[in-house]
């Protein structure tokens, strides 16, 4: 299981580690879109998780990534770690046995999580919108599996927001950006935070938004997550930045998954996507493996419509409203999202 070219730095970690090189079994846990393999090991008789990354490169880095795992360790919020190599990618971590975990549970302890998470010491490196606009959101607008006409709808409102979502410092933060429900873990008591492959810089927001597809089912829910991670009821400039950040997420997560799916079948097309929450419900189940691809293209349309249904309502002029008059307030305040194509 373990590829031929890392097996000598795998097995030096190993002996570096636990004092052997002798894995008394190995299972392959990956599921999903990253490249990386993780395996659950058994040394000395006891589960370990033991990290392989395949691909490393600027974007990928596993100086980043490693850095990043270790600072949420030892701040409580990751699994222990035991050995990592950012010369190898390979990283060996304490194994959370998971136990079941609900979305009213999650509604609590996610938030609290964050909260913990965004106070450490900002991670070294920004996320780059303008590379995730290239690579993905403005692709999309120009050659996605869509209706025109949608298309120019979603992205005058989107345009919108990028004229007026705004980058402020004490909003950026070390932020996971992964939060999908296998990279949060219950062990009965608490969460883990696992898989720190895309953790960057980021807004706040962009984690709360993440997070809130698959715990935020109405407004009162919405209330009471940013109540638990503010410490205090939302006011209106939080629901309204809290809102603009999760139509941004619904763009991204579009545009990733769509273009990711009609890669490899482009002829392929979604007549009607599932509700946004019974997806959402039946990925939090584990029913749902987005490495295929035409489920790919379905999580990709979930979320457009999802976007469609948002920008049409009141509260999303009234949101713009709100962040817009706020930020004029304040003057010259730089903007997060790069706005151009």
């Amino acid at each position: 299981m373990i590829p031929q070219d890392k097996r000598t730095a795998v097995s030096r970690g190993l002996s570096d580690t636990f004092g052997t090189a002798a894995i008394e079994d190995i299972c392959r846990m990956t599921k999903g879109l990253g490249s990386d393999l993780v395996f659950r090991i058994v040394v000395k008789g006891s589960p370990f998780l033991l990290r392989i990354m395949t691909s490393m490169d600027e974007r990928n880095d596993p100086a980043r990534v490693f850095t990043c795992m270790r600072a949420a360790a030892e701040a409580n919020l990751a699994p222990r770690v035991l050995y990592s190599n950012t010369e190898a990618g390979i990283a060996i971590v304490d194994w959370i046995e998971a136990m079941p975990f609900t979305a009213a549970q999650a509604l609590v302890q996610v938030p609290a999580t964050l909260k913990r998470l965004h106070a450490l010491t900002p991670f070294l490196k920004a996320f780059n919108y303008t590379t995730a606009h290239d690579c993905f959101i403005w692709r999309l607008r120009a050659s996605g599996p869509l209706s025109r006409v949608d298309v120019e709808e979603a992205f005058g409102h989107y345009r919108l927001i990028c004229a007026a979502y705004p980058r402020l410092d004490a909003d950026l933060v070390s932020c996971h950006m992964n939060l999908k429900p296998e990279n949060i873990l219950f062990d009965g008591s608490r969460i883990w935070l696992v898989d720190w492959s895309a953790a960057f810089v980021n807004d706040r927001y962009f984690d709360l938004a993440v997070a809130a597809n698959f715990v935020v089912t109405n407004d009162g829910d919405e209330r009471n997550y940013l109540e638990t991670y503010f410490g205090q009821p939302p006011d209106e400039y939080q629901l309204a930045r809290f809102f603009l950040m999760r139509q941004v997420v619904h763009m991204l997560s579009a545009a990733v998954f769509l273009l990711l799916g009609a890669a490899r079948n482009p002829t392929r097309q979604v007549e009607t996507a599932p509700s946004f929450r019974d997806f959402h419900e039946r990925i939090w189940a584990g029913e749902i493996d987005l490495a295929d691809d035409d489920l790919k293209l379905v999580y990709g349309m979930v979320h457009w419509e999802q976007l469609l249904q948002n920008v049409r309502q009141p509260r999303f002029d009234d949101a713009l409203r709100i962040v817009t008059e706020r930020n004029a307030g304040q003057g010259g305040v730089p903007l997060l999202l790069p706005n151009s194509s």
